[in-house]
């Protein structure tokens, strides 16, 4: 218990210090430009509401369907270890090919493609 109160009480000042320390060093005096709503170094041009295309959404849609169906394959490794690793790799094969008929219904339907 000595040593669990010991361990508690350094985090604890550890924590502090470095709480204080942040503060401390983080103290600045900030300019007009870093004040302003665009940190480039330049006034904008024109109206930041401009339409543009929604090809960029539907690319960004697409890249995190796609990546979250990868992230599901992830424990694969240690799933092949359970008592039925047929089971494990017939769901790992229907993943793939759920990824597989996914992709090629994008392409199929023009989703990949930027010209219009």
């Amino acid at each position: 218990m000595n040593m669990l109160t010991f361990m508690f009480s350094l985090s604890l000042a550890l924590s502090a210090i470095l709480t204080v320390l942040n503060f401390w060093l983080a103290q600045m005096s900030p300019d007009s430009e870093k004040l302003s709503p665009y940190e480039c170094g330049f006034d904008p041009l024109g109206s930041a509401r401009l339409p543009f295309s929604i090809r960029f959404f539907l690319v960004a849609i697409l890249f995190l369907l796609f990546d979250l169906e990868i992230a599901l394959l992830l424990p694969l490794p240690w799933a092949t270890q359970l008592q039925s690793p047929l089971l494990t790799l017939t769901w790992t094969a229907a993943i793939l090919l759920l990824l597989t008929l996914g992709l090629a219904y994008e392409w199929a339907q023009g989703g990949l493609e930027w010209a219009e």
